[in-house]
C-alpha cells in the first residue's frame, strides 16, 4: 500500500506551525499584491486629482485642491458625455438584459445539441472587445456590409451618422455580453424546484400566471447581478466605441477620459474625471445591491 504524502497542514503542524500561521502564510501574499496594483495607484491617482501634474511634462506639478473638480462639473461637454453614456448604459443593459433572458428561457429545455448550442451562444462574450469592434465595423459598412443588405437600408452609414452611432455600438455590446446574462439566467432557471410547475400545472395554472410569479421571482437576484456586473461595465465601455466610431455624438466618458489623459496630456484634471465617474458607478451599484437584498429578503 502507497503511504500518503502529508498535506500542508499535516507537515505545518509537524515544524510547530499554528494554524493562524499557515492561514497568514497564503493570505498575505494575496494582500500585498491587491494593495500594490490596486489600492496604490487608486491613492497615488486620488493625490494627482488635485493638482495640474501632466505625465509628458515629467515630474513638475502644483497642487490646485479642487479647481480640477470644479472646472470638470461646470464643463458643458463632459455633462454631455455623461448624458450620452447614460443614453447608451439604458439601451445597452436593457437589451442585453432582454436577450439574454429571453435566450435563457428557450435554453431551459431538452432538445437535441443543446450543449453545442449554448458553446456557440457563450462565444462572443470570450471574445477581445477590440476585435468584437473590427468586426461590427465591417457588418455596419454603407458599401458592401451585410446588415444592410438584410435589411433593406441601402447604404445607410450606422457609425457615421450622429443619430445611429451610438445605437450602433448599443447592438454590439448587447451581441457581446447577452450571453453573460443568459448564462446567470440559466443558473437561476435551472435552480428553481420543479414541483412548483408541477403544482401549477395541477391548479391549471396559466403561462403568465407562472411565469410572474414562480419563474421571475426566483430568478430575480441573479438577474439583479447581471444588472450590477452589466451597469458597472457599460460604464467603463471603451474598447468597442474607440475602435468604432469617433462620432461626437457617441463619445462615451470612457473615450473622453482617454483622449484627456493620453492625447492632451491633462492627467490631473483625468484623474478628478476618472474619480467622478467612480463615484458615479458606486452610487448607482449601492442602489442596484439595496434592491438585490430585497429581493433576497423575499
Amino acid at each position: 500500500m502507497a503511504i500518503s504524502q502529508p498535506d500542508a497542514r499535516s507537515r505545518g503542524a509537524a515544524r510547530g506551525w499554528s494554524d493562524l500561521t499557515i492561514r497568514n502564510i497564503f493570505i498575505i501574499p494575496t494582500v500585498a499584491f491587491l494593495i500594490i496594483f490596486n489600492v496604490f495607484p487608486l491613492i497615488y491617482s486620488l493625490g494627482y486629482s488635485f493638482t495640474d501634474y501632466a505625465a509628458n511634462r515629467g515630474g513638475s506639478w502644483n497642487f490646485v485642491g479642487l479647481q480640477n473638480y470644479r472646472m470638470l462639473l461646470s464643463d458643458p461637454q463632459v455633462w454631455q458625455n455623461f448624458v450620452i453614456t447614460a443614453k447608451y448604459v439604458i439601451v445597452s443593459v436593457t437589451g442585453q438584459m432582454v436577450v439574454g433572458f429571453g435566450l435563457a428561457l428557450l435554453l431551459n429545455r431538452s432538445f437535441p445539441l443543446k450543449g453545442l448550442v449554448t458553446t456557440l451562444l457563450l462565444l462572443p462574450m470570450m471574445m477581445s472587445a477590440a476585435v468584437v469592434g473590427l468586426f461590427w465595423q465591417l457588418l455596419y459598412s454603407p458599401s458592401w456590409g451585410p446588415i444592410n443588405y438584410i435589411f433593406g437600408l441601402g447604404d445607410f452609414p450606422w457609425l457615421s451618422n450622429p443619430n445611429a452611432a451610438l445605437y450602433a455600438i448599443a447592438i454590439t455590446d448587447i451581441w457581446m455580453w447577452a450571453p453573460f446574462v443568459m448564462l446567470l439566467s440559466l443558473a437561476g432557471l435551472s435552480a428553481v424546484p420543479k414541483h412548483l410547475y408541477e403544482a401549477a400545472a395541477i391548479d391549471r395554472a396559466g403561462w403568465w400566471y407562472t411565469f410572474t410569479r414562480i419563474t421571475l421571482p426566483l430568478v430575480t437576484p441573479l438577474l439583479l447581478i447581471a444588472l450590477i456586473f452589466r451597469t458597472m461595465e457599460a460604464f467603463k465601455t471603451f474598447d468597442i466605441a474607440f475602435t468604432m466610431t469617433s462620432q461626437p455624438s457617441a463619445e462615451l466618458i470612457a473615450v473622453r477620459l482617454y483622449k484627456q489623459a493620453f492625447q492632451q496630456w491633462d492627467t490631473g484634471k483625468s484623474c478628478a474625471f476618472a474619480y467622478i465617474v467612480l463615484l458615479v458607478v458606486l452610487a448607482i451599484t449601492n442602489i442596484y445591491v439595496k434592491y438585490l437584498n430585497k429581493a433576497k429578503e423575499r
